[in-house]
């Protein structure tokens, strides 16, 4: 795994070499002390995984990670000497492309390391997403123009790389007083969760609460996964956490979520599956196609990667495929009028 590194301390960046340097298969291939010189770095030479600090001279790591992300894509994990001193900063650069984030190690006086072993799982975590091989999602035909069921209905949101800033977009352009109640999916370590429901928030009119075991979606609600286990719905609509399935590398899982709306939720509305990497939600959203839910998918344009949304759109599992400016729009014009819409094919 080619990792390049993105900081302008000495000292940061000896313990990030040291951390990787001995693990089978990882090499550093350049280091970089700015953003400015990450950009032109990694479109000269693309590394696997690019560990970028924040707060740096000539170029934060924010801007950075967006030029490269719009440049030259690439995995990018922020490691940074505080993620919870520099919160609104992580979830800028995790709108703009960023995996996720961790403290930066602290190499101590006698050459041990301290911190490393959560930024090797996080790498390990990244290397296995990058590497998976799945199976494509079964095609169905194209379906038809449809409006939504009157019974229980319900915004359902699943999102990956860069889906804080996308998420937002979608809750601050929902009209003032919308009533169906939303339940989010984004794939962020549990540590992070509170501090995305507050960034989140922040961004739009809307606030957005953690989910706990036993909670049910209320109107005018917008609730957010906040484990590494899985988010489902129970018999009866209410929510809880799985760890099942254990091997699933997708932490909360979009997949699972729709699925088990699928099954246990009463009633049909709508799901969303936003800008992200690999192929996560696209067989839940064509479960939710087969059971008569209206699916959006995020088109190409406006997507930092897009990866979810084109499977889901490979596999006819989206009924609209729209620009993120649309899509809270649409949902709105849905809320407007309900009908059933018609099964999609099996």
């Amino acid at each position: 795994m080619k990792i390049a590194i993105v900081n302008d301390m000495a000292l940061a960046v000896e313990a990030l070499r040291r951390s990787v340097v001995n693990v089978p298969g990882y090499q550093v291939v350049w280091v970089a002390r700015n953003g400015v010189e990450a950009v032109e770095k990694c479109a000269a030479d693309r590394p696997d995984l690019i560990l970028m600090d924040l707060l740096m001279p000539v170029m934060d790591g924010v801007e950075a990670t967006r030029q490269i992300m719009s440049r030259t894509p690439c995995a990018v994990l922020i490691v940074t000497s505080t993620v919870s001193g520099n919160i609104s900063q992580v979830f800028d650069a995790m709108g703009s492309g960023a995996l996720d984030a961790v403290c930066t190690p602290v190499l101590g006086p006698r050459g041990n390391m301290d911190g490393a072993d959560p930024l090797l799982q996080k790498i390990k975590t990244i290397k296995v997403l990058l590497e998976k091989k799945t199976t494509p999602v079964t095609k169905v035909e194209a379906p038809r123009r449809v409006t939504l069921s009157s019974q229980n209905p319900i915004v359902l949101i699943g999102a990956s790389t860069g889906g804080p800033q996308a998420v937002a977009a979608v809750l601050a352009g929902l009209p003032a007083g919308f009533k169906p109640p939303i339940v989010i999916v984004q794939h962020v370590d549990a540590m992070f969760a509170p501090g995305l429901a507050e960034w989140l928030s922040q961004q739009s009119p809307m606030k957005v609460e953690l989910i706990t075991p036993g909670m049910r979606p209320e109107s005018g609600k917008a609730l957010l996964a906040c484990t590494n286990d899985h988010l489902v719905f129970n018999q009866g609509g209410t929510l809880g956490y799985t760890h099942e399935p254990a091997e699933y590398p997708y932490r909360p899982s979009v997949d699972v979520f729709f699925e088990s709306a699928a099954r246990y939720w009463p009633g049909a509305h709508v799901a969303v599956l936003l800008t992200g990497m690999g192929r996560d939600g696209a067989r839940g959203m064509l479960t939710l196609r087969r059971n008569r839910w209206n699916t959006i998918a995020q088109d190409e344009k406006s997507c930092i990667v897009y990866g979810m949304p084109k499977a889901a759109v490979e596999a006819g599992a989206a009924t609209e495929v729209l620009h993120l400016d649309r899509i809270a729009s649409r949902i709105a014009q849905w809320n407007v009028s309900w009908a059933p819409p018609e099964r999609a094919p099996k």
